[in-house]
């Protein structure tokens, strides 16, 4: 299963290039809450959501680009969620650092998750407690590194007050910033030890990154030390929560 989800993530990463490379139109336009969505982003929810129906007729979809009602949802104890093109900001900005996000939800688990970045060429893939990283074909498994001072991974789109407050209250510390679910991909390899977040993320936004991170030895809980739950909720909105590895 988690090949196959895999080689799908990779058709849509081809889908989205199509346009990221100028073969077709990007064709931007805004949803209700203002936020971008482009050719790129509907052509990669059809070719995952066309894929899972295959794969797993079964298991209902959840995508960003066409997310059931609450009616539909509310009983799923089993679901894909799946963010087509994580990171439109940064799709628009071409600098590379946007996603497909793919994730297996199971009682409110992402219990596999798979990040790949199409300009970047990287795969990040976990299930049953293991997580891994592809690059130009040479994979290896993952886990999280201590480091002091700790790198802490920052949006590049999505700074903020909170975030400024709580930098400067972390002590010795260094920082960076990237764009989409790469942030979790960064703690789960050991480059960076925590990423914090206050600003909103929805469900999408977070999942397959969790599921990498988490199996990779990392925690992602609220600020409350709550993991995120991913059961059906009327709101797809997630609270802040930080990922970090002690």
């Amino acid at each position: 299963m988690l090949d196959a989800i895999c080689r799908l993530a990779r058709e849509a990463g081809d889908a989205i290039m199509q346009v990221y490379d100028g073969h077709k139109p990007m064709d931007v336009t805004s949803k209700v809450d203002d936020s971008p969505v482009t050719a790129a982003d509907i052509a990669a929810h059809q070719v995952i959501v066309r894929g899972l129906q295959a794969l797993t007729p079964d298991i209902p979809v959840l995508s960003e680009e066409d997310p059931p009602g609450w009616e539909t949802r509310q009983t799923w104890q089993r679901y894909w969620l799946v963010d087509p093109l994580d990171g439109t900001k940064e799709f628009i900005k071409r600098n590379g650092e946007f996603t497909v996000n793919i994730a297996l939800i199971d009682q409110g688990k992402p219990v596999m998750g798979v990040v790949y970045a199409p300009v970047l060429k990287v795969m990040y893939y976990a299930a049953d407690g293991k997580a891994w990283k592809d690059e130009a074909g040479n994979h290896h498994q993952i886990q999280v590194r201590d480091a002091r001072p700790p790198l802490v991974v920052v949006s590049r789109s999505h700074a903020d007050d909170e975030l400024k407050e709580y930098l400067h209250q972390l002590g010795e510390h260094q920082t960076t910033a990237i764009g989409s679910s790469l942030k979790f991909c960064l703690v789960a390899e050991g480059k960076a030890q925590l990423y914090p977040r206050f600003g909103p993320t929805n469900v999408w936004d977070t999942a397959a990154g969790h599921a990498v991170a988490v199996a990779a030895g990392a925690h992602v809980n609220d600020w409350q030390g709550r993991s995120l739950d991913y059961t059906p909720r009327e709101s797809f909105l997630n609270p802040g929560f930080r990922v970090f590895i002690y």
